[in-house]
């Protein structure tokens, strides 16, 4: 009997202490990525799907350990979303245009040795390899700049940083909704009847869609 209640002690123990580490952990998320909830319910609801991506990455990361993934994985100021939530908010809910685009059929040259791979980043190419979005779908945006800043990085040998938030403000008549998803190809179009697009110096990005303040001249 005694064993048995010392065995139901130690379990108690240890469930105590893991509970206090995940508040912990909870609160400290809270303070670095300032979060707020809009009542007890909301947040209470937050701490049980963190609780669960804690779970998720400690299970991941331990068979990373022992050889089953490349890679490891960490929370981030994602870490009180579902999976589900995350491609909503992050990925936009815009559909493909069935738009047709003239094109012609890209011929590779049979007279050069082309590599089987290329790593822009190692030739200049590339500013910011991963982008901070926020909690806002603009990953078409940064796509969009992205692309644009390697291929003049290319041409030019000037590698400049473009605004994602220009193209978040600006291009909406063009078939894209800001944090609610847009394509790069309405991005390129807009681009390309705008004249430019203005650096991300000058047009910083702001996780929010707001009014349009292009400048050519910048």
């Amino acid at each position: 009997m005694h064993l048995i209640f010392f065995f139901i002690v130690v379990i108690g123990s240890i469930q105590a202490t893991n509970g206090d580490q995940s508040l912990t952990s909870w609160n400290l998320f809270k303070r670095i990525h300032q979060k707020n909830y809009i009542n007890a319910r909301e947040e209470q609801y937050r701490l049980s799907v963190f609780k669960n991506n804690v779970d998720m990455i400690n299970r991941h990361n331990f068979e990373a350990d022992l050889g089953l993934h490349s890679y490891t994985l960490k929370i981030n100021q994602f870490g009180d979303m579902t999976h589900k939530e995350f491609v909503q908010t992050m990925l936009g809910g815009l559909k493909v245009s069935s738009k047709k685009h003239s094109s012609e059929k890209f011929t590779p040259p049979s007279n050069v040795d082309i590599p089987a791979a290329v790593d822009w980043r190692k030739k200049g190419a590339v500013t910011t390899v991963i982008e901070n979005q926020g909690q806002c779908g603009s990953c078409w945006a940064f796509t969009a700049t992205g692309a644009l800043e390697g291929q003049h990085a290319i041409k030019t040998g000037n590698l400049v940083h473009l605004s994602a938030q220009n193209l978040m403000d600006c291009s909406q008549s063009f078939g894209n909704y800001g944090c609610n998803g847009g394509l790069m190809d309405y991005a390129f179009e807009y681009i390309k009847e705008n004249g430019g697009i203005d650096t991300a110096d000058s047009y910083p990005y702001e996780a929010v869609e707001g009014s349009c303040r292009f400048k050519k001249d910048t």
